[in-house]
């Protein structure tokens, strides 16, 4: 973590910024200052209560401002050091006998594995009765294979990363949308959406949702297609006609019976919604299968405001989806929906969806819902998805290391000036990306050091880079020649 960094996140947590520069001077991580404990931080001039108090500070994770946009969750009201995790998450994991033998035979041949390749390997190979012979040459392989994708000592992982992903990126074709498996629901797929994911764009160009059902709408087709209708939003012009009667200063709206049956509306229902208009509000009267709305002075201008706020006025649905398609999922044999425009904190609390499998394309939307964690789940799930459909093959590893970079401070950035790139502590990387002359400008005028501790700020310079064989120093001491003093 570069010294600047270090003392932005002691910031955060409370701890003076003079009292962060003067630790600085001896310690560079937030590890490192935690193991000093108080005492070393009291060498260095800090009292000793100060000390002890930045000690407990950098135990702790700094407070998130809330938003105010965002109504405050009962738990967040809580105090964090209270607030218990669930019970799953201290549940040790049961090994089964077939975990059990792996993990003996790798002891026993001196091979160290992670734990989730054992339990892959055993959860494949598990009810097959196998020799000894056979197991060990499952540990043996996984080993060899296991150690030849480890990285090397020093290499730089995030070139690696942006290598992986660049390259194949060069190649994905240009094809814009592609149809979500059902007919005219269009999404944003090939290099556009991976540029739309990197930049954290707020709103994808094609939002969508996929709505698994659950208990009866997910086996009848009929309750499946009256969810639908719950969650597509229905405007009046899609369920009637709209006239207008100038002699008498008045709109006439006709009602479609057969659209409004497929709905799931009936007249009193538009009777009600249109009464709430502000601008038809108490006008709004039935006559037999029509419904009649006066205007209360004779202007054309308040006719046509009239048509124009009950034209598209809501009737039902779920703000900001204006289509939802019916499809049966293949893999499980049940209904789900797929939706044009997202939505994802009201659909989550509808009935019949299946809350824990909803999926949306919006990865900013994720996290306002959902939480940070399940935003980088969803970049890393969305770039392989549009890679997979591209046919690019792309370790997994290196998305995962760009999601980390985009989410590791708590909130979705983009890879670019606005985001991570602009946000760099050495003033010569910021300055090699865009907008040179002001970044060297804005760091002259502020008296802003660079350390040179990554890649581009030392290739700017003209010194190796301390990655690689550049992270490693070697000193020749000649052998002495005969004759000289020892």
């Amino acid at each position: 973590m570069a010294k600047k960094d270090t003392i932005a996140a002691l910031v955060k947590r409370g701890v003076s910024e003079e009292a962060a520069a003067l630790i600085l001077t001896r310690y560079t991580t937030l590890g490192s200052i935690a193991s000093a404990g108080a005492p070393a931080l009291a060498e260095l001039g800090i009292e000793e209560a100060e000390a002890e108090d930045i000690i407990m500070k950098i135990g702790k994770r700094p407070a998130r401002a809330s938003s105010p946009s965002k109504k405050a969750r009962p738990e967040a009201a809580q105090p964090e050091a209270v607030r218990e995790p669930p019970e799953e998450i201290y549940r040790p994991h049961e090994y089964t006998d077939m975990e059990k033998r792996l993990f003996a035979i790798a002891d026993r041949l001196g091979i160290k594995l992670p734990m989730k390749i054992v339990c892959d390997i055993a959860k494949r190979v598990s009810g097959a009765d196998l020799p000894e012979e056979t197991c060990e040459k499952l540990i043996t392989v996984a080993n060899r294979m296991y150690t030849s994708h480890l990285m090397d000592q020093n290499e730089s992982a995030g070139v690696m990363a942006a290598h992986s992903l660049g390259e194949p990126a060069t190649q994905m074709n240009l094809r814009t949308f592609h149809f979500a498996g059902v007919a005219n629901v269009n999404v944003t797929e090939g290099l556009p959406r991976i540029i739309e994911i990197v930049d954290a764009r707020r709103e994808p160009s094609t939002p969508s949702m996929t709505i698994p059902l659950k208990g009866l709408a997910a086996e009848d087709e009929g309750v499946a297609k009256h969810v639908a209708s719950e969650i597509e939003i229905t405007s009046l012009i899609d369920v009637a006609s709209i006239e207008t009667d100038i002699t008498n200063q008045k709109l006439i709206v006709v009602p479609d019976a057969r659209k409004m049956e497929e709905r799931g509306l009936t007249i009193d229902d538009i009777v009600e919604k249109l009464n709430k208009i502000k601008a038809v509000r108490g006008m709004v009267t039935r006559q037999d299968y029509d419904i009649v709305i006066g205007s209360d002075e004779p202007s054309f201008k308040k006719l046509q405001q009239m048509y124009d706020a009950v034209r598209n006025a809501k009737l039902k649905g779920v703000e900001g989806i204006q289509r939802a398609i019916l499809q049966m999922n293949k893999a499980t044999g049940k209904w789900e929906i797929v939706t044009e425009g997202s939505n994802l904190e009201e659909v989550l609390q509808l009935e019949s969806v299946e809350a824990e499998n909803v999926m949306t394309n919006s990865v900013l939307e994720v996290a306002d819902v959902l939480g940070i964690e399940a935003a980088r789940n969803s970049i890393i799930h969305e770039a392989m998805t549009t890679m997979e459909h591209a046919g690019l093959d792309v370790d997994v590893r290196h998305v995962m290391l760009v999601a980390d970079v985009m989410t590791n401070d708590g909130t979705v950035r983009a890879i670019g000036r606005h985001g991570v790139s602009g946000k760099k502590s050495s003033v010569l990387a910021r300055a090699a990306f865009e907008i040179t002359a002001a970044h060297l400008l804005h760091a002259a005028t502020v008296g802003e050091v660079d350390h040179l501790e990554g890649v581009t700020e030392n290739i700017i310079v003209g010194q190796p880079v301390t990655l690689g064989t550049g992270a490693v120093k070697l000193i020749y001491t000649p052998k002495k020649k005969k004759g000289e003093n020892e």
